[in-house]
């Protein structure tokens, strides 16, 4: 690993590479001394230890320091521009080919600011609020719940939050909404602190994966690496003689304050402003390093994206909307757990046409996904990026799993359990900020709740009669016992046919959101079969129930059933999941869908 500081000159012993900025920009002086550096740019003054390279100090505004000085994080790299009220901090990542194999789960950089300032938190323009102090979260002042990084505040030194749930994950975020967040400090003076984050393209899992943003502490972080809410198959592993870099950032750190203005909250709004000013110039024109290439260095990609599904329209469909992106080389849906490469993500406009432009050279996939369509596109040709290409694509044809005609469905294909029953939390787990919100699914201990509304028997969704929104329970969960153990579920399915192909063979297609050491089992009416007609095998370590997430990885099964399953009049399809070992395991369903044999008029839907 490098850490790649700003006056760094390389070296063949620590493996250090040239620092990204040469920091002779007009108006930034550095003072070396013994044991730390200084950089100053007349608006705001960072003290950088020395050798480790740990922030010790921000100074901005007459504060003289805005960070807490027991901050342990260290690895990263710093740029300064003259008249810049910030600094931006990356890291590049470097393994040797002759280094053993390893694993790296997880890199970031945090900050830890004083908590005696800042105590107001923004993440979005609707998550956003006075927050707990870190010693609220201390065993005298809190009772832990069974999530290890929950708990219950009990004794809060503000007792407005008593009886509130603090968690970290509450205020996770996808990557695609994931460029300001931060913290603002109303004491004389009213600063800001924000972490902006300008591009997609080191981090790992695609636009929807979701990381961690500020939370109590007061922490701010910028999250590259991480296996939240996709498990072990995003971590990074190397194996014996590989080779890799990797720039992480530059990522800028922002900070702000009132000017003609008495209302801290502007801080967001400037932030925000900010955050745009640095998408648009990104990718930057001030880095000096061979590893980060400018603008005219870079490549770009165009074309447009269409569907086709037969039984939906004649005619192709656009693709209004779709996320269309270049990752590494892989199977279809692969950048979910890619982790090694960049990453380039755009949305399709109403037309479905696409630009993605400022692509690292390289060879990628051109994937994308469709809001409204099950299932994952992929073109199979290589894209090799080159210097200064401009590279047309065409027209391009997404043709969605589909066998027969739909004779029901159940939710919307969106990749997310979002339109769903999400249940109003218990009131003794309550985060104030997610009542009557409409990310309600953070809230604590909602899986707690299928035992409560489902204490004897289990879900039954009629089609044509019952719900999604009101009657299909956002997951799968287990049921807790009276003896505190938990048992599997078993969810039905009723469905009527006027007329069934007894030799014909129904598709039956269920796209999961999540899953976390789960099994999905399907049966068709009969519940007790075994082996059942289909299932997964045991799946899944994406944590996302726990983590107050709505969706981890996406997963799609077609499933094969024998006309001679089917009767006509009334038919259930059984849902069992049977792993019972903890509260936190099961299922979330993105889309589920029961087609009729192909080319056959004669089976109807009631």
């Amino acid at each position: 690993m490098s850490k790649g500081f700003s006056n760094d000159k390389g070296s063949k012993e620590t493996g250090r590479q040239p620092g990204l900025y040469t920091m002779s920009s007009q108006g930034v002086q550095l003072h070396i001394q013994d044991d730390h550096v200084v950089m100053d740019n007349g608006i705001l003054r960072v003290t950088i230890s020395r050798p480790d390279g740990q922030v010790t100090g921000v100074s901005y505004q007459g504060i003289d320091n805005l960070l807490e000085i027991r901050s342990e994080e260290s690895d990263r790299g710093f740029i300064m521009l003259g008249g810049s009220s910030g600094f931006y901090s990356y890291a590049i990542f470097e393994r040797l080919k002759e280094w053993p194999g390893f694993n790296l789960p997880q890199t970031r950089i945090v900050f830890r600011l004083r908590k005696d300032k800042f105590q107001y938190m923004a993440v979005a323009d609707n998550r956003q609020r006075h927050m707990p102090l870190p010693e609220d979260r201390f065993p005298r002042r809190s009772r832990a719940l069974i999530v290890p990084e929950a708990v219950l505040l009990v004794h809060p030194v503000e007792p407005e939050f008593k009886g509130e749930v603090d968690d970290k994950y509450q205020y996770s975020c996808e990557n695609k909404d994931l460029y300001v967040h931060g913290w603002i400090s109303s004491n004389p003076p009213a600063v800001g602190w924000w972490q902006i984050t300008p591009s997609n393209e080191f981090r790992s899992g695609g636009l929807m994966k979701q990381n961690l943003t500020s939370h109590v502490g007061p922490y701010n972080l910028a999250m590259f690496l991480s296996a939240h809410y996709v498990g072990e198959e995003m971590v990074l592993k190397f194996h014996q003689g590989e080779p890799w870099k990797k720039v992480f950032g530059p990522v800028f750190i922002y900070l702000n304050t009132l000017i003609d203005n008495n209302d801290p909250l502007w801080l967001w709004e400037d932030a925000k402003q900010q955050m745009l000013t640095q998408v648009q110039s990104w990718p930057y024109n001030f880095p000096a390093s061979e590893d980060f290439p400018k603008s005219d260095q870079r490549g770009c990609v165009s074309g447009r994206l269409q569907v086709s599904d037969r039984h939906v329209s004649d005619d192709y469909i656009t693709a209004n909307g779709a996320y269309v992106g270049l990752a590494p080389p892989g199977d279809v849906g692969s950048w979910q757990t890619e982790s090694k490469g960049y990453q380039f993500w755009t949305k399709t406009d109403a037309d479905g046409c696409f630009l993605i432009s400022d692509v690292r050279a390289g060879d990628y996939n051109l994937y994308a996904w469709v809001p409204g369509f099950i299932g994952d596109y992929k073109n199979d040709d290589i894209v090799t990026i080159t210097l200064g290409c401009d590279i047309d694509m065409g027209d391009l044809v997404f043709e969605p799993p589909r066998d027969g005609p739909t004779l029901w469905e159940i939710g919307i294909p969106n990749r997310t359990a979002a339109e769903f029953y999400i249940p109003d939390p218990d009131p003794n787990y309550i985060n104030k900020l997610y009542v009557n919100h409409p990310e309600r699914f953070r809230q604590y201990g909602l899986w707690e709740r299928y035992t409560d509304l489902y204490p004897d028997g289990d879900l039954v969704y009629t089609v044509g009669v019952s719900d999604y929104k009101t009657d299909w329970f956002f997951a799968q969960v287990t049921r807790k016992k009276d003896d505190d153990k938990y048992e599997g579920t078993t969810w039905q399915i009723k469905f009527n046919l006027e007329s069934v192909n007894q030799s014909g063979t129904y598709k039956l297609r269920i796209a999961l959101a999540t899953a976390y050491v789960a099994e999905l089992q399907v049966r068709v009416n009969n519940p007790n079969p075994n082996p059942p007609l289909f299932t997964t095998g045991l799946i899944g370590h994406d944590n996302t129930i726990t983590r107050h997430g709505i969706h981890g990885i996406y997963r799609l099964y077609s499933i094969d059933v024998n006309g001679a399953l089917l009767m006509e009049g009334e038919n259930t399809i059984f849902l069992t999941q049977p792993m019972s070992s903890s509260a936190l395991q099961g299922l979330m369903y993105d889309y589920i869908r029961l087609e009729a044999p192909p080319h056959n008029n004669s089976t109807k839907r009631i």
